[in-house]
Order: C-alpha cells, then structure tokens, then sequence
C-alpha cells in the first residue's frame, strides 16, 4: 500500500531505538523511549497560498530528520510505524 499525504503533510519512518545502553545492558520494550528521528518516505504537494500557488518543501523524500516528541499521527502501514505530520513539526535535517 502506498501512502500519499496531502498539502504540507510528509510521512516519516521513525529510525529503530537502540536496544541496548553504552554499558551493555538490554533495554525492555516498555523502557524505551521512541526515536524522535526518522526518514522522510514522502511529501504532499506544498502548503497552499492564498493566491493559490504551492510553497516548496525545505525538506525531501529520503532526508534523515528529526522531530519534536509528540509529533504527527502515528499508522501502521504494511506492518511498518509510520507517522503523518507537518512540515512544521520537523525540527532539523540530519546532515
């Protein structure tokens, strides 16, 4: 199934949580705290001006970016997380 988000939304798959920590120990499920960084997998059309043009995305398909904690809405897709937001709700393009 493809996903094609509308206007100035794009879909972002959250990057995996590291499992274990620095000194070795395995982290459960529930202490894990989810990724705030992920990749771009599309974008919409642009957000819609008043006079009708497009404005363009600062960001692209395959941008590794991050985003603030409560970001997007989150759907599952073909067994994948995946989450829908704003262009807005992206912090910062990972270089």
């Amino acid at each position: 199934m493809k996903i094609v988000p509308l206007n100035e939304k794009v879909v972002v798959k959250r990057l995996e949580a590291e499992s274990t920590t620095a000194g070795g120990i395995v982290l459960p499920e529930a202490a894990k705290e989810k990724p705030r960084e992920g990749e771009v997998l599309s974008v919409g059309d642009g957000k819609r001006l008043e006079n009708g043009e497009r404005l363009a995305f600062q960001i692209k398909k395959g941008d590794r970016v991050i985003f603030s904690s409560y970001a997007g809405t989150e759907i599952n897709v073909g067994g994948d997380d995946l989450l829908i937001m704003t262009e807005d709700d992206i912090l910062a393009i990972v270089g």
